[in-house]
Formats: structure tokens, C-alpha cells, sequence
């Protein structure tokens, strides 16, 4: 086998989040490959690729189709799984990246309180193509499979890491409950297959909302009123009420006694109090926290990775206080 070196492949390292990593990880020493449908190198919104750019190697693949990368996967250190969709019409990518507040009202608005919200909780969707179940479940489950029996060409002396980017319920209900569920239904399916390979670790970073005021534009207005509204709720004394506390009451009220097979809070309540007190977070520290979780010498970095657990990663203090020490997440 070949001397310990780190060398990541990043699904979806063209995009948003999957750039991100791909820049925080070659400013770390880290050997970058990316496999997109394109295989095409990261542009910004003006056509431009950066230098960074000609440091990682593009490769075309389909996340559904090992077969188109498995070859690669001898030959790394660790996988990063940054694929996924808010919603399943993806206009509103581009929408985010030009700035379209008025389309991605538009989108948001179609799909508030639609038929991918999962009305019928016992029923099982079907996986189409560009559906939930297909870019935020099906594709991270078979890039797992094929890293997990892989055959490595590096040195396994600590365990593989599988990162897999997750999300916060904060979005609902303008965002059907079929986009969180398929997370969870990922993470816990992931965490299955890993759970029996002592050669590997899953880590699942859960996000809010992530902004960039440069890159996505619109998001900086909305991440602000988020972080103001976090802020404020942890500065309540206890015992005082507040609104995502009313939210919460309310959300278990309404819920109590139904039968509800989800892997989520059953009502969008709960889900606007987490969107409350839950602050945004920027892209880079997205990825300057996945960059830790792939290190091969960080094998404490395992479970769940929520803001706060992300900020106390890369050593961010919260409003002023000291960074907590990290515990272990099981």
C-alpha cells in the first residue's frame, strides 16, 4: 500500500457546497478528485474558474452508477457526499446563484404544501428521477456502498471516513417534509452499512441555512434575520416564553396520539422553531468542518454535526463564549 496521504473525492465538488470543500481541502494539503455529471471544473456565476481549480482532479461520473467511479475509490482516503436538492425543481439553483428573488418565490410557493410533502406518512414515494428519494437518499447510499467494499491502495491504519451533507429541519413547511425525510432516511441507512466496518466512519454534517454573500446573494437578507432571531432566543432567561417555546407547544399539541412513520417532528411548526434558534451558517465554515472530519488522524470526529457542534469543530466561539470541548458523538 502507498505511504498515508490524504486524497478525497468529493461528490458534487462543482457545486455550491462541493466547491467549497474542494478549496477548503487543496489550502490544507489535501489531494483533491471531484466527480460530477459533467466532470466539468467549478465556474463562478461570470464563467470564471479560479486558480484553485487546476489543482483537483475533475472526473465526469454518476453518483447512481458506481460503475463510473469506482475506480477511483481505491485510491482515497476519504469521501465527501455533497450531493442533494431543496427542492426538486432545481431552477431554483439558478435562481440562488443570479440573484431571481421573484422565480424563487415563485418555486418556493409551487411547492409549500404540494404533493411532495408526503400527505400520506405510510406511503412509500417513489424514487424518480431528480425526485428527493433519488438526489438526497438513493445517490449518497450507493457512493457509501461502493466506498465501503472497495478494495484500498492506501493505508487503512485508522479508519476511512464517509462525510455525508445532511441538513437541519428548519425549512418546512416551504420546503415539502420529503426533503428533510430523505436526509434522515440516508443518515440512518448509511449509518447501517457502516456500523458493522470498523475500517470506516460515517460523519453527517447538519447545516441550516448555509449563505454566501457573494456567491448566493439572496441568502444574506434571510441568514441575517436568522442569526438575530438565535440570538435573541439564547439570551431569554429560562422559563420565559418565547416564540419558538410557543411554536414547539403548540407543534406537540396539535400532534399528541397520531400515528405519524417519519424520521422528522410530524408538524412544520417544529420545524419554524428550529428554523428560530438554529443561527445560518456560512459555506466555508461548511466546509472548513469537513475538512477536520476528513482528516485520517481525527477519528473522534463520528455521528451527527449539527451548527453548533460544526462551529466548536473548527474552534468558532459562540457570541463571545469559549468554545466548548467536543465530545464524542456517537
Amino acid at each position: 500500500m502507498q505511504a498515508s496521504l490524504q486524497k478525497i473525492l468529493v461528490v458534487g465538488g462543482n457545486g455550491f457546497v462541493g466547491s467549497a470543500v474542494c478549496k477548503a481541502a487543496l489550502a490544507r494539503g489535501i489531494q483533491v478528485t471531484s466527480i460530477s455529471q459533467s466532470g466539468t471544473p467549478y465556474r463562478t456565476q461570470k464563467g470564471h474558474s479560479p486558480a484553485w481549480t487546476s489543482k483537483v482532479d475533475w472526473q465526469a461520473g454518476d453518483a447512481l452508477q458506481p460503475e463510473t467511479y469506482t475506480y477511483l475509490l481505491p485510491g482515497v482516503t476519504a469521501v465527501v457526499h455533497t450531493l442533494g436538492t431543496l427542492l426538486e425543481n432545481t431552477r431554483y439553483k439558478a435562481a440562488l446563484k443570479e440573484g431571481d428573488l421573484p422565480s424563487l418565490l415563485k418555486l418556493a410557493a409551487s411547492n409549500a404544501f404540494g404533493t411532495g410533502s408526503a400527505s400520506d406518512p405510510l406511503a412509500e414515494p417513489e424514487a424518480k428521477p431528480g425526485s428527493y428519494e433519488t438526489l438526497n437518499r438513493d445517490a449518497a447510499l450507493r457512493v457509501c456502498e461502493a466506498f465501503v467494499t472497495s478494495q484500498p491502495t492506501v493505508s487503512t491504519e485508522k479508519p476511512r471516513p464517509f462525510v455525508f451533507v445532511s441538513a437541519e429541519d428548519i425549512f418546512r413547511p416551504f420546503i415539502p417534509a420529503r426533503y428533510i425525510e430523505t436526509k434522515r432516511e440516508a443518515e440512518i441507512e448509511i449509518g447501517q452499512m457502516i456500523s458493522d466496518k470498523a475500517d470506516y466512519r460515517a460523519v453527517y454534517m447538519r447545516p441550516s441555512l448555509i449563505y454566501h454573500p457573494h456567491f448566493r446573494p439572496l441568502t444574506s437578507p434571510v441568514a441575517a434575520l436568522l442569526d438575530l432571531s438565535a440570538t435573541l432566543h439564547s439570551k431569554v432567561p429560562y422559563g420565559i416564553p418565547t416564540p419558538s417555546g410557543v411554536l414547539r407547544t403548540l407543534a406537540s399539541t396539535m400532534t399528541s396520539g397520531q400515528l405519524y412513520s417519519s424520521f422528522v417532528a410530524p408538524s412544520p411548526l417544529a420545524s419554524v422553531a428550529n428554523a428560530l434558534t438554529i443561527p445560518p451558517i456560512h459555506v466555508d465554515h461548511v466546509a472548513e468542518a469537513i475538512c477536520i472530519a476528513v482528516d485520517s488522524e481525527r477519528t473522534d470526529v463520528r455521528g451527527v454535526y449539527g451548527v453548533r457542534e460544526m462551529r466548536e469543530l473548527i474552534g468558532w466561539s459562540q457570541k463571545g463564549q469559549q468554545p466548548s470541548e467536543l465530545t464524542v458523538h456517537a
